[in-house]
């Protein structure tokens, strides 16, 4: 049997750009979708997979993700004063040691940012969630990786269908035999120039990976846009370990442009049976 997946690095240093104005003083990550910071979503996809440790690798003006899974004792405190409950609270709340941050000093690139956490990974296999990548699924996104892990081992990426057009703006991967819903991967490609991908499976964001993949990123070499890309460190472990593509039964969002957070707002309040019924009246007016 693998390794059981314990931790999750959560890479939440970036500067959120295509969200300015909004996250010039707010991170990107706790931007809501209807109630709800994307960073909690991400959190409750990884929880549902069985994660303990939730490691977030930081950069300057995150402090305010860090506060978000403190306990906020005077709300608390104003809560139970008016007689509310506090289970809405409860998501929120990590447990002692559940989360770990590390801090990206340089905004050097994905693969940069998973490499910061290699103290803490350790020898563990471990997943790797980007927040701003809303994916909704029953269960979860990780959670249908972990049921595929614990019968292949390896490493697993989630993949997903795009139109040949947009190939170019994402992580592709060179598919092999196919079983279900796994896909062998033999070479992955960051960012190929228009009409030169190997598939149109690209890469929305949710790794299980080997502990060897930090060996990869130890040399620190830049590719696709001059940053050290994740991609091209698991390109270089199928010379070695088995790595395979899991196009996961779901939705999945882009929340980090405007157009694809106003659609996932829109997607979920459709599903929540407390806004749902208003949202609809207002679009069908």
């Amino acid at each position: 049997m693998p390794t059981r997946v314990r931790k999750a690095v959560f890479p939440v240093a970036g500067l959120g750009t295509r969200l300015l104005p909004a996250t010039k003083s707010i991170p990107k990550e706790m931007v809501t979708i209807v109630d709800r910071p994307l960073i909690q979503y991400a959190v409750d996809e990884a929880r549902e997979a069985g994660i303990e440790q939730l490691i977030f690798v930081t950069g300057r003006g995150k402090s305010a993700l860090v506060d978000y899974f403190d306990q906020a004792f005077e709300l608390e405190a104003t809560l139970r004063d008016k007689g509310k409950g506090l289970e809405i609270l409860a998501p929120s709340n990590a447990k002692f040691g559940e989360v770990v941050t590390v801090r990206q000093q340089r905004p050097l690139g994905l693969g940069h940012a998973v490499w910061c956490a290699r103290h803490i990974v350790g020898d563990e296999p471990f997943a790797v969630l980007l927040p701003d990548e809303l994916m909704l699924g029953q269960p979860g996104c990780l959670a249908q990786m972990v049921e595929a892990y614990d019968r292949v081992g390896g490493n697993l990426v989630a993949a997903l269908e795009v139109p040949d057009s947009e190939t170019h703006k994402y992580g592709v991967i060179d598919p092999g035999t196919s079983d279900g819903r796994l896909t062998e991967i033999r070479g992955m490609v960051e960012k190929p120039a228009p009409g030169t991908a190997p598939s149109n499976l690209m890469l929305p964001g949710r790794y299980i990976l080997q502990p060897e993949v930090m060996n990869a990123l130890d040399a620190q070499e830049t590719g696709a846009g001059g940053e050290i890309q994740l991609t091209d460190a698991i390109a270089k472990l199928i010379r070695s370990q088995p790595v395979h593509a899991y196009r996961f039964e779901g939705e999945r969002y882009d929340c980090g442009s405007a157009a694809g957070f106003v659609i996932a707002n829109l997607a979920v309040a459709l599903q929540r049976e407390d806004v749902a019924p208003t949202v609809k009246a207002f679009l069908s007016r």
